[in-house]
């Protein structure tokens, strides 16, 4: 199909040639009407290029065909791949932590099994139930920012599991912690495809969710452990301050590329 500028352009060279427009429009099948029209599109589109021209600076991403592929301690060089991999495997290990021992903290405190599945919906309900929110958070102010607030929800949700061994208490605690887990992880996930070419990216996510498995299978085991050694809220104490770890690393990333505020500002 050939575009109404392309006819134009085409009648324009015929007229060159000495052919009249009537004569030029009757070869090339055109409407001499059609000569003037002046399509709209590119205006009416203008903004939504230009939003889409500034989100491609902002997350610049390596075109494929540019080299070989890099492996994973190469990627990882990148402080923000760095960050996105930290965020990812640590959040998981801290909900991890929380999780899996809160049904027998809950049981020792003669919870029955009704309260128990309550508290435990609860996180799950927290873990999936916002995943559409956080995707259009960290599109819309970035994913520093989003990996940051999800590491604050986890240390909140981790101090917030040692006040009270009730129903009530402990599943906002644990929902808070299902939402602290989605905002690091789809955070870092996104953060990590940003830094990525076509070529890498199969490949290095595969190594990153080895990475994630593993940081969730030590969580599970370490929680049970120091469950066992020093109660509950020890444990919780300890997995808020490692909490604290990608939300340093993500206001140590924020800061370099121009401030917390000024990059929530820009977005």
């Amino acid at each position: 199909m050939v575009s109404s500028q392309a006819r134009r352009e085409q009648v324009a060279l015929a007229c060159e040639r000495g052919l009249s427009k009537r004569r030029a429009c009757e070869l090339l099948e055109v409407a001499r009407s059609g000569l003037t029209y002046h399509s709209v599109r590119n205006e009416r589109d203008a903004p939504t290029l230009e939003a889409m021209k500034r989100l491609a600076a902002q997350y610049p991403r390596p075109a494929a065909g540019n080299g070989p592929a890099r492996n994973f301690l190469q990627i990882l060089n990148q402080p923000a791949a760095r960050l996105a991999v930290l965020a990812m495997a640590v959040g998981q290990m801290v909900m991890v932590l929380v999780m899996v021992i809160t049904s027998l903290h809950m049981k020792s405190h003669q919870h029955e099994l009704r309260d128990i599945s309550v508290v435990i919906s609860a996180h799950t309900f927290g873990m999936f139930a916002f995943s559409i929110l956080s995707g259009r958070l960290a599109d819309r102010y970035g994913r520093g920012p989003i990996i940051l607030f999800g590491s604050a929800t986890l240390m909140l949700a981790c101090l917030a599991a040692t006040f009270s061994p009730d129903v009530l208490p402990l599943s906002v605690a644990l929902l808070l912690l299902g939402l602290g887990w989605n905002f690091c992880f789809v955070g870092g996930t996104t953060l990590l495809a940003d830094q990525l070419s076509a070529l890498e990216r199969a490949r290095t996510q595969g190594f990153n969710d080895l990475l994630v498995g593993l940081a969730s299978a030590l969580g599970s085991l370490g929680s049970g452990i120091i469950f066992a050694a020093v109660g509950y809220e020890a444990m919780a104490y300890v997995s808020a301050a490692l909490a604290l770890i990608p939300f340093t690393a993500a206001l140590v990333w924020l800061q370099g590329r121009g401030g917390t505020l000024r990059a929530l500002s820009d977005a």
